[in-house]
């Protein structure tokens, strides 16, 4: 899963499963532009990565933002040249509520961040991918998003969403050598949880055979094969890390 000369955008990437991808891909190889909404948590993880001997650039973006994303791109293109991985893994879980309780405002949030996001960063370096002949592009999606969990409806549909971007985008690039895929985690430690009713947790856990949360590394094991060479007759997929929790 060798990354040596590749460049790689992750957003959302000042913490949890962000912070472990960014980090994995860099011990692959591969020159980092660690992207987040929280500047310092960026410089951390620039740090980190650079104290390993690789290197970064701190992006602090709302990806919400086509400015911004723009800027990121742009930023990413002048520090090293190339864009040869994007991960798009910034995302909320929103409030845990049922449909009843739920404003429009928290579905709004939560489909900016986890799917318009995912889009404009996608729209952002496609075009640079195609005259390159060369791309890698990996979502967050979630087990959610295929299966629906109560009190996530927000977060459920906009996962759902990016499985289906995933999928359709993969279809219009294929001519130009770049893969696009996507993985679809079930509970994985990270601060995330810390926003979700306890009783939301627990649900999701019991429905893992492992018994278990995941890790983060263990997201961003796959990410980096999907990022890597090695995965180059895989396109249009989503990658299950679920415990067992989903098997289709």
């Amino acid at each position: 899963m060798d990354l040596n000369g590749k460049v790689a955008i992750v957003t959302g990437a000042g913490q949890g499963i962000g912070r472990g991808i960014a980090i994995q891909l860099a011990r692959s190889g591969a020159s980092l532009a660690v992207v987040d909404v929280d500047a310092a948590r960026a410089e951390t993880v620039t740090n980190e990565i650079e104290d390993l001997g690789h290197s970064a650039l701190a992006i602090h973006a709302d990806v919400t933002d086509f400015d911004q994303v723009k800027r990121m791109v742009e930023g990413t293109l002048e520090a090293f040249h190339q864009i040869d991985i994007l991960v798009n893994n910034a995302g909320i879980t929103g409030r845990t509520l049922p449909l009843t309780k739920l404003e429009v405002s928290d579905w709004d949030e939560v489909m900016d961040v986890n799917l318009r996001a995912v889009f404009l960063c996608c729209k952002a370096v496609i075009d640079h991918m195609i005259e390159r002949g060369y791309g890698r592009i990996v979502s967050i999606a979630s087990v959610a998003g295929k299966e629906g969990n109560p009190t996530l409806i927000p977060y459920s549909t906009s996962k759902a969403g990016v499985i289906g971007l995933t999928k359709a985008l993969a279809k219009e690039v294929t001519e130009y050598d770049i893969r696009v895929n996507c993985v679809s985690p079930a509970v994985i430690g990270t601060p995330l949880l810390d926003d979700m009713a306890p009783s939301t947790v627990e649900y999701m856990i019991s429905k893992i055979p492992l018994g278990r949360v995941g890790k983060p590394e263990e997201v961003a094991a796959v990410v980096n094969f999907l990022a890597s060479d090695l995965a180059s007759f895989v396109t249009g997929q989503c990658y299950d890390i679920s415990g067992g929790r989903a098997t289709y």
